[in-house]
């Protein structure tokens, strides 16, 4: 027997052998020949292989991991190491019964068999020749069958058509090693050096990328030549493929450049910080992949959120859209899509919440009842649009939170003083790096649910700038019809905003862009009267500012009668801020004793008041005297609530002219002017004589000229002042006005008369002179507030003089 050539193959198949490097013997015409000479058994122990197929001549390795066939291997290797090798039906099949494996296989002869680290058997085997199955008599420990041979068809040796395909499968095997890059170039020299027909069609069958069933036709065929002219057709089916393959990706080649480089240094990056404990990118996606399941958004939104996502997973990380991107999904996902916090119904507990949390706004908590009773009934009503419209210190921010309470909702507040961008509400676009959403949308993701309470604190203070005007964009969140699409810049998608409850706060309407202020149901908050201020301070402003200062209701009292003594001698405005304040200053005062271990008074007295908080600091908005002429107590709405306005005027010799001085406006200007011009074309009816006019000047000063005053409130105390002073006539005791004038002798309704009626009644005041059409607003002041003041309605400025004037003489009065 000639000496046995060998081949060290490590990758020489058409698919990837999985072998470790082992010697294949090269077969030559002698090998076959005296391989086909051999003599079969009867019976031979059968393996079913899962994914392959075995040809005659073939050596491959096998790994055996089920039980039945690790000790086949076991007996046969201990014995005549030889098996047949027939592949099943089906891999899936765990246990593969004699109707699951094909009928055709290969006599084996075990070459090696090796234990594995993993517990598995692997053994090298090489074929011999086919047989076919004729009775399978034994399937314990494992399968036994009778076999016959399976006799080949042989083509007459020189047979030119049947050299012609041999040299036809060598030369194409050539070409197809040449074209595929995982195959290497000495594989062409085992090609070269096969010299049996026979062995060369089998070695080819055995490693082209055919499926299991495709190898198997190949083996049961009987014919040779029929065989190799299948193989043939296969060789050219995946020559072609290779062809097409490498045509394309020529086509598609590129050389690296630096962004492909920098590419390939982050992944390495990436894959280091990965190894030292970073978060795996497609883990990552995958994550927000699982958490979109849960959320309850629509159709397009979902397929927004794929889109994007799908966007995301072809990212570089270390790009720099990446976390734009990765924001933005980000925020798709914390969004309260369609997720409602349930409305507690329970109108008598959110009456006594809004009644214990805040004393008096009588007109704000039935509102808000009336919406609650209305949403019960129907439970799909939109939420309205509130604006608390009062001055600094009445609750207007405060009543939000317990409105969020009686409903039991979430509670968000943002402040719109000073903002000028527009972006700040509607969002930046993507494009740009750092873009973010609006804060209506940050705000609505913080509170997680798609009803909150919505507190826009100090709209009125919106401002207007190069970047846009924010209190246009908020026309589209506080419109009812249309905020359930409300479409943020970053978002990109339309949110409904229809089932939240925004709160607006204002301290001047007058400020708010009339479209906004449409859009907006206003409640007016007016100040609180001197009782309610005691009240509001003996059950909330002292128990809260004892617990603040670290001590205990045993600690100090406060008496009602020293709360009222603080909120007339040391306050003057309509809220409680400055209330507070005060009475922080005296808890403060106390706990400095304690600390000290000084004597004081637990029970403070008025003295202890003053020693505390100094000489009262707000008698100057008392009534004064009336005892000079020219002196008219007015009634004026500030920012903080109302305030008295006193108007003085007085007469010097000269040519009838008027100065006007206290830092007035425009509109009091025109108002002294028109009541001078009055008295001028009205002088007989009055009792003036006109030489009085002509030789006398007049000065008007409105007193803490440092102060700026404007508005038509003042005209009919302008006109009294005049009269007063023409006349030398004294104006009634306690004793206040307000209203406009007109120059055909009408007297005008102004607003504020609340706030104006509150501070009068501050100061003292007990008769009040309104114009006729004002009776309206008195009508809805609780009766409370109006106790011990009488009210004297005018249509005309003779009716103002009859109230306002007596026929006394002024104190030192002139005598013309």
């Amino acid at each position: 027997m000639p000496k046995q050539k060998h081949l060290h193959i490590d990758n020489l198949s058409f698919q990837e052998l999985d072998t470790d490097a082992e010697l294949i013997p090269l077969m030559t015409p002698e090998d076959e020949e005296e391989m086909n000479n051999e003599e079969l058994p009867d019976v031979l122990a059968i393996l079913p292989l899962r994914n392959m197929v075995l040809f005659p001549g073939v050596v491959i390795p096998i790994t055996a991991g089920r039980d039945k066939s690790i000790k086949l291997i076991n007996d046969a290797n201990a014995g005549t190491k030889i098996i047949g090798v027939v592949s099943q039906k089906d891999e899936s099949v765990e246990e593969p019964s004699p109707d699951d494996i094909h009928n055709v296989g290969t006599v084996a002869k075990i070459l090696r068999v090796l234990k594995m680290p993993d517990g598995n058997t692997t053994v090298i085997i090489q074929g011999k020749k086919r047989f076919e199955v004729a009775q399978v008599i034994a399937e314990e420990p494992y399968l036994k069958a009778s076999i016959r041979e399976f006799s080949e068809e042989r083509p007459t040796k020189g047979n030119s058509e049947f050299v012609t395909i041999i040299d036809s499968i060598k030369d194409l095997a050539i070409q197809i090693i040449k074209e595929s890059p995982n195959i290497p170039s000495e594989a062409t020299f085992a090609i070269k050096n096969i010299e049996s027909d026979s062995f060369l069609v089998n070695f080819v069958s055995s490693n082209m990328n055919l499926s299991v069933k495709e190898k198997q036709d190949l083996l049961a065929i009987s014919s040779l030549r029929d065989r190799a002219l299948e193989t043939l057709r296969y060789m050219n089916l995946e020559l072609q493929k290779l062809e097409l393959k490498n045509d394309i990706q020529s086509k598609v080649r590129f050389d690296l450049d630096q962004q492909q480089r920098e590419y390939f240094l982050h992944q390495q990056m990436k894959t280091i910080q990965e190894e030292l404990g970073g978060v795996n990118h497609d883990q990552e996606v995958e994550e927000m992949r699982q958490k979109a399941k849960a959320k309850k958004w629509d159709t397009k939104t979902g397929q927004q959120f794929d889109k994007e996502l799908s966007k995301l997973q072809r990212m570089n990380p270390q790009a720099a859209e990446y976390g734009i991107q990765r924001n933005y999904i980000e925020l798709l996902l914390d969004l309260p899509w369609n997720e409602f916090s349930k409305d507690n119904f329970d109108l008598k507990r959110a009456d006594k919440v809004l009644h214990r949390d805040h004393y008096g706004l009588d007109d704000v908590k039935k509102r808000i009842i009336e919406y609650l009773a209305v949403l019960k009934l129907r439970n799909d009503m939109k939420s309205p649009i509130l604006c608390l419209y009062g001055p600094p210190g009445v609750g207007k921010t405060s009543i939000g939170k317990s409105v969020a309470e009686a409903l039991g909702r979430e509670y968000i507040r943002i402040s719109l003083g000073g903002l000028r961008d527009e972006a700040e509400i509607r969002g930046h676009r993507k494009t740009y790096i750092g873009a973010m959403p609006g804060r209506i949308i940050q705000s609505l993701k913080k509170a997680g649910t798609s009803n909150p309470v919505f507190v826009l604190d100090e709209i009125d203070k919106l401002g207007v700038s190069n970047m846009g005007d924010p209190s246009s964009a908020l026309l589209e969140v506080l419109d009812p019809e249309q905020n359930k699409e409300f479409y943020d810049n970053f978002l990109e998608l339309g949110f409904d905003l229809s089932k939240v409850m925004f709160i607006a706060t204002s301290n001047n309407m007058a400020t708010i862009q009339p479209a906004l202020r449409d859009r907006m149901e206003v409640i007016s908050m007016t100040g609180y009267t001197i009782e309610e201020k005691t009240e509001i301070a003996r059950k909330h402003l002292v128990p809260k500012q004892i617990k603040e200062h670290g001590l205990s209701p045993k600690d100090v009292t406060i008496g009602k009668k020293q709360i009222e003594k603080i909120v007339t001698g040391y306050t003057r405005e309509s809220g409680v801020r400055g209330l507070e304040k005060q009475i922080a200053k005296v808890v403060r005062n106390v706990a400095k004793c304690i600390a000290m271990e000084e004597e004081y008074n637990t029970k403070l007295t008025d003295e202890d008041i003053i020693k505390i908080l100094g000489a009262p600091k707000m008698e100057r908005d008392r009534y004064e005297n009336n005892e000079v002429a020219g002196v008219v107590t007015g009634l004026a709405w500030t920012s903080v609530g109302g305030d008295i306005l006193f108007i003085e005027s007085i007469l010097s010799k000269g040519k009838g002219t008027m100065t006007m001085t206290g830092n007035l406006g425009t509109v009091m200007k025109e108002s002294a002017t028109l009541a001078l011009e009055y008295i001028k074309a009205n002088a007989e009816e009055l009792g003036i004589p006109s030489e009085i006019i002509e030789k006398y000047n007049v000065h008007i000063h409105v007193p803490e000229g440092a102060t700026p005053k404007d508005g038509p409130s003042a005209g009919i105390a302008m006109l009294t002042s005049l009269v007063s002073s023409f006349t030398q006539r004294r104006v009634k005791k306690n004793l206040a006005m307000t209203g406009e004038i007109t120059l055909r002798g009408r007297v005008l309704p102004v607003g504020g008369i609340k706030e104006k009626i509150l501070a009068a009644k501050r100061a003292g005041i007990k008769e009040i002179i309104l114009c006729v059409e004002n009776k309206r607003d008195i009508d809805e002041i609780k009766a409370d507030y109006l106790e011990g003041l009488t009210f004297h309605y005018v249509r005309y400025m003779h009716e103002v003089l009859k109230h306002g004037l007596t026929d006394e003489k002024a104190k030192n009065a002139k005598v013309f």
